[in-house]
């Protein structure tokens, strides 16, 4: 982890930059702080009926590793939260808006349950900087990341006159794009397994060059539902091009090559940390732009 605490990182708004700007303790004061958390969750969790699960965090040892103070670690998780703490001041920006424009459409209620969400997601971040990456909640916080995103596009449907303008496809695209949608979707949590594996290898030890070769079946149906994806988008732009010519089309297909590319580079370039940033990135646009054109689908019986 680049920041053992949450919200503050190391104590601070401003992260340090050196550890000499720590205490000579700071791996103890920060371990003591998240023991404290992680009995607070397993509280939680026993309390709604996860009691195995709770015990398997209070007693796997990994929970209570703390890493030594990494600069580059520590401002790249800095950044990220800086990231989304504007995102979460621009939903409660477009809340309050609509309380004015729209205070008697439904709209408010969606706004603000994306709102409530948000918080959880923001709460669940510091559980997972907590239990230092506890590989099950990557994954739901990464979904909960994706329902916020869902959220806002269909507010942003609703309320936009650019957004909101159907798009006319015949049956077999229509079909195209939710299969699609799906895959790409499931495709984000076989992502977001990897994602753990490669962390559970890095704590052993393994380098970057091994990675590839330890990982589990989640890698290779992954990297398959890849080349599937491509299969279906490639015959979607083909179809397009011949027909309604939609920008939405042509800007999927884009980003899945973007996206594709980066996925070979993981695959067979060790991994570059970089490229698993960009990975994530283009996977979460191809997402939303599917997203979007699915609402924006016209029904025509042809």
């Amino acid at each position: 982890m680049g920041c053992p605490d949450w919200p503050k990182c190391f104590g601070k708004w401003v992260p340090p930059t050196e550890v000499t700007e720590l205490p000579f303790n700071y791996r103890q004061i920060y371990l003591e702080k998240r023991q404290k958390k992680v009995e607070k969750f397993c509280k939680f969790l026993s309390a709604i009926g996860m009691k195995e699960t709770a015990n398997k965090i209070k007693n796997d040892p990994e929970v209570y590793v703390e890493e030594a103070f990494n600069p580059a670690r520590t401002w790249t998780e800095y950044l990220n939260r800086l990231v989304g703490f504007l995102a979460g001041n621009a939903l409660l920006i477009c809340f309050l808006w609509m309380l004015f424009r729209y205070r008697k459409s439904g709209l408010v209620g969606i706004a603000f349950l994306n709102l409530i969400i948000l918080g959880v997601e923001a709460w669940f971040g510091s559980i997972v900087v907590a239990t230092n990456l506890v590989p099950w909640t990557i994954t739901l916080h990464m979904f909960l990341a994706l329902v916020i995103v869902a959220i806002q596009m269909y507010v942003l449907y609703k309320v936009s006159p650019v957004q909101s303008r159907k798009l006319s496809f015949d049956k077999t695209m229509r079909w195209m794009i939710y299969i699609v949608l799906g895959i790409t979707f499931y495709q984000m949590f076989l992502g977001t397994q990897v994602r753990e594996s490669i962390d559970l290898l890095t704590k052993q030890g393994f380098g970057r060059d091994t990675w590839t070769d330890k990982l589990g079946m989640a890698f290779y149906i992954h990297r398959s539902f890849s080349w599937l994806v491509l299969g279906l988008l490639a015959y979607m732009a083909f179809h397009n091009e011949k027909s309604e010519k939609h920008f939405a089309v042509r800007l999927a297909f884009i980003v899945l090559a973007i996206e594709l590319t980066s996925g070979v580079l993981l695959a067979y370039a060790d991994m570059p940390g970089l490229v698993q940033t960009s990975h994530l990135i283009f996977a979460s646009l191809l997402f939303g732009i599917l997203w979007m054109t699915s609402l924006r689908i016209k029904r025509i019986n042809r």
